[in-house]
């Protein structure tokens, strides 16, 4: 029997300069999706699939992500005293999440150092990857999904979702080996931004990597061993490619049901607090009037 996955990876450690200056003093993970930050709620769906372990691997200026997931003892008390307790709770599961463990991310840039930097945590076990920065608005968490098709295969599992074929230039896109059903792949590997005449298709439609992995141990022998790309960056997708060549396939992808929000830019992060809102049936109502309202004033001034 397979190892059940209880660690994850979440990789926190960017700039963020495209929303400078607010995150010259604030982690772009911490920018919050109406009353969350960005971060909870990759931690929330990691948690949803069962994991109990959650290393971040951060940079400096990072400190508001440790006090955000700790205790805050004083504010919990004075919520309860003052008959919010509702609140009061809700404060203490955030804190109550997980076992959290902080790394500062050093070497060279890419996606794969802060897995690199969080091996010696693994145990040799298989482990969950995603980025503080890239949530789904989903019924079933993207980690659930993920681990669902990694209890079916127990292989490495990537997140991949389907995106116009103009757009594969902008995205790792899955080289399809075969097709198991509507919601998994089996692949040869990633292709790094293809241009769209050559990106790889299955019934009209391009599937992208989208920043979630589940990876098995042997996984880490093809990390340790890469090499910095054109670029100087460690890149996940070259050891995945090296790990499928060696094992003729073997590396599934998960076609994620929900909605991609990759918050690293400005119109991404309003799409996604506009996604969220208008799931919320306490503020959905107003709101979506509201922009309405707005909508409809635009276009009578146009």
């Amino acid at each position: 029997m397979a190892k059940k996955v209880t660690k994850a990876v979440i990789a926190a450690a960017g700039l963020g300069t495209r929303f400078l200056p607010m995150t010259k003093a604030m982690p772009k993970e911490m920018l919050p999706i109406i009353d969350k930050p960005i971060i909870q709620y990759v931690v929330e769906e990691a948690v949803a699939a069962g994991i109990t372990d959650i290393i971040i691997v951060g940079s400096a200026n990072k400190r508001t992500i440790e006090d955000h997931f700790d205790h805050q003892y004083e504010l919990e008390q004075k919520l309860r005293k003052d008959g919010k307790v509702e609140l009061a709770e809700r404060m203490e599961q955030v804190a109550d999440l997980g076992n959290f463990i902080y790394l500062r991310q050093k070497g060279l840039y890419g996606n794969a150092t802060p897995v690199l930097n969080a091996a010696h945590l693994l145990e040799d076990e298989p482990f969950l990857v995603l980025f503080a920065d890239d949530f789904f608005n989903s019924q079933v968490p993207r980690a659930v999904q993920l681990m669902e098709t990694y209890q079916k295969h127990q292989q490495p599992v990537i997140a991949v979702v389907p995106v116009e074929q103009s757009r594969a230039k902008n995205y790792g896109v899955a080289d399809i080996k075969r097709v198991i059903d509507d919601k998994s792949l089996e692949l040869s590997g990633l292709i790094e931004k293809p241009d769209p005449a050559d990106a790889p298709q299955h019934e009209g439609k391009v599937f992208a990597s989208t920043a979630g992995y589940i990876f098995t141990p042997e996984m880490m022998k093809y990390v340790n061993e890469l090499e910095p790309d054109k670029s100087g960056e460690l890149v996940l997708a070259n050891a995945i490619n090296r790990f499928a060549k060696d094992h003729d396939g073997q590396v599934f992808a998960r076609v994620i049901d929900g909605r991609w929000h990759d918050a690293g830019n400005k119109q991404k992060y309003l799409e996604a607090i506009v996604d969220v809102a208008l799931d919320d049936p306490a503020i959905a109502p107003g709101f979506e009037h509201y922009l309405k309202e707005k909508l409809a004033q635009k276009a009578s001034i146009s």
